[in-house]
């Protein structure tokens, strides 16, 4: 059953009743296996204990809220922060032959141990926060931010700066909730459209030091070339949905332009681009920027704009021509369109199947589940995805590094709250798992188009860029995951008409 667009509720009024009475139906979350862990039930120890030594203070209206039925999710809590604590453990408490270094091994444990009891605080706050917003408790609501405040530094740990772009959203959502017992229960944050500088800024330095978004293009242009070399027409029409996000200069398809001028094999005749999304201006910007590039390479691109939401994309906007090699690229785009109604993205991806019998669909998503319809799954769902996008910005940057700073709070923050903080059209940030994009893209007519073969040349890249060592790349299932250390983190896979 999909989660959200085959609900029969919309999302945008909230069903309080569910997030209580459904509240077992949390052990689907995906991750709950790699939470915790083959070792979990040996291992909870005294640190188990201290994180239920005030969990009466912790609950909502000061009662245990239903005893079973939130045991499951306690657990869960639980796991999750005592995956930081080994992580932290393992990290930091390399043994050391001299008694100097055992010495500083011993304070550095002692100061993990510390920043790991405080993790496990702030996790619990976190929870407890959520949880008082789902049942539209106000008053422990608030209580909860203050003191959450005072321990989710925008410049402290990793964990507190992720924290910090939790609070934020939480207080978004709560700004929204109406009393108990009220009609309707929250309402839609618009989502802006316009590109502001801080998020434009934040949206080229994510592809300049972190590797998502690059990934992406690299995966994607070398399935175009390769999938190229087997086809019988010298020409290539691209239609990019949404144009990654707008990002200036159009990298993507710069480096393609570069590979098709330089390497060796038959010529491409006339590349053409077309660029659909609600932002015609600036795409024509990055068209005509782009066109001066081909040409001093003696490429000729054609390069046009469709003014449309995916949803109202007509087949005849496209000037498809029957001779060429049509390729569909969407880069952290078609998430968006997974809307409560049913069958919205369904339609939109039928209806470019019908393109062409040969149409290449290159797609590249988040690889997280923050589409459920309850609450709090996502809520955990999306705290365990981000603290390792930010444990990764860790190695990648100083800490008091301003990149980081406008990375995390403009970039990886302005996500995090649209997952939090809005329901309904407003939330656009509906990123599903692999298994999910499998089962819409087949109900669709397409089929899997394994890109196994570029495993190796992927990592090589990979390697080529020199990123920071913690990043790795997998084939699964015929498809290409970019992770940090075991989370998964991007997914690429390409698909064609069947």
């Amino acid at each position: 059953m999909e989660s959200s667009e085959n609900d029969s509720s919309p999302d945008h009024l909230l069903q309080f009743s569910d997030e209580r009475t459904n509240s077992k139906r949390l052990k689907r979350m995906d991750n709950f296996d790699d939470l915790i862990g083959d070792d979990y039930h040996s291992n909870v120890g005294y640190r188990r204990d201290m994180l239920y030594n005030d969990r009466s203070s912790m609950m909502i209206n000061g009662s245990t809220a239903g005893g079973k039925k939130n045991e499951l999710f306690r657990e869960h809590i639980w796991a999750y922060s005592q995956k930081y604590l080994e992580a932290a453990s393992a990290i930091e408490g390399e043994a050391s032959s001299s008694a100097a270094e055992e010495d500083k091994e011993y304070t550095i444990m002692k100061e993990t141990d510390e920043r790991g009891e405080n993790q496990i605080k702030l996790v619990q706050l976190l929870v407890a926060c959520a949880e008082a917003v789902a049942y539209r408790d106000k008053h422990h609501a608030s209580t909860l931010i203050a003191d959450l405040r005072a321990e989710a530094l925008v410049l402290g740990t990793a964990f507190q700066r992720v924290a910090s772009c939790f609070v934020k959203g939480l207080c978004d959502r709560l700004a929204l909730v109406q009393p108990h017992g009220a009609v309707g229960d929250i309402g839609a944050i618009p989502k802006t459209l316009s590109f502001s500088i801080e998020k434009e800024e934040a949206a080229s330095l994510v592809y300049q030091i972190c590797p998502q978004i690059q990934f992406g293009h690299y995966v994607a242009n070398a399935s175009i070339l390769q999938a190229f070399e087997g086809e019988s027409s010298n020409n290539i029409h691209v239609l990019d949905l949404g144009m990654t996000m707008g990002l200036r200069h159009g990298y993507q398809w710069r480096s393609l332009i570069f590979s098709l001028a330089t390497r060796a094999g038959r010529p491409c005749h006339c590349l053409r681009i077309t660029g659909i999304g609600s932002c015609p201006e600036r795409f024509q910007a990055i068209g005509d920027e782009l066109e001066q590039y081909a040409h001093k390479l003696g490429i000729k691109l054609e390069f046009s704009v469709v003014e449309s939401s995916l949803e109202n994309i007509r087949p005849e906007d496209l000037k498809i021509i029957e001779d060429e090699f049509l390729v569909i690229n969407s880069i952290l785009e078609l998430h968006c369109v997974v809307k409560e109604s049913r069958g919205a993205l369904n339609s939109v991806l039928k209806m470019l199947n019908k393109l062409s019998p040969k149409a290449l669909f290159i797609l590249v998503e988040q690889e997280s589940s923050h589409n459920g319809p309850f609450f709090l799954g996502r809520f955990m769902e999306a705290l365990y995805y981000y603290s390792a996008i930010f444990d990764s910005l860790d190695a990648m940057l100083p800490r008091y590094d301003t990149r980081r700073a406008k990375i995390e709070q403009f970039y990886f923050g302005e996500e995090i709250k649209n997952i939090v903080s809005c329901e309904g059209p407003a939330r656009v940030e509906r990123h599903e798992r692999l298994d999910q994009w499998r089962r819409r893209m087949g109900r669709a007519g397409f089929q899997l188009a394994p890109i196994k073969m570029l495993t190796t040349q992927a990592k090589q890249w990979l390697e080529s860029v020199q990123v920071c060592e913690g990043y790795n790349i997998a084939e699964e299932k015929g498809c290409l995951v970019l992770a940090w250390k075991s989370k998964s983190i991007i997914a690429a896979s390409c698909w064609k008409c069947s």
